[in-house]
């Protein structure tokens, strides 16, 4: 459970109630959650997903890959007739899976994303295009 807030002395209040009545163990503040890295300033909080980007990278097989201006080309098509068919799509769905929750802190690829979550016949085209992603 991830306890936060403005106010440091409600959060203990909380802390406190929660010590009294189940077993909690306080861990200080909460560097990496689920994917997620979070950084503290004093301009606030940040949050990123850097090490699960290259991990992405790292699986795919890209880690040298240059970077790209836009994620997908504009008007770009993906439809299950274009291309040879996957013999296993089960590589591809992990990816766009994973693409899928790095939008928490890139909703810049969240359009190209979600063209490429298909759920019907997979090609070649759309595994080229998610690793463009």
């Amino acid at each position: 459970m991830i306890i936060t807030g403005n106010d440091t002395a409600t959060v203990g209040k909380l802390k406190r109630f929660l010590h009294n009545h189940f077993r909690i163990k306080d861990l200080g503040n909460l560097k990496y959650f689920l994917g997620i890295e979070v950084a503290y300033s004093k301009q606030g909080i940040a949050i990123s997903q850097r090490k699960y980007t290259l991990d992405i990278l790292k699986d795919a097989g890209m880690i040298g890959s240059r970077l790209t201006k836009i994620p997908m080309e504009q008007n770009q098509r993906l439809t299950p007739s274009e291309g040879e068919l996957l013999k296993d799509p089960s590589p591809y769905r992990r990816l766009v899976g994973r693409l899928l929750y790095l939008t928490i802190t890139r909703p810049d690829i969240t359009f190209s994303v979600n063209s490429c979550n298909n759920q019907g016949n997979l090609t070649w085209m759309q595994l080229t295009v998610s690793y463009d992603i």
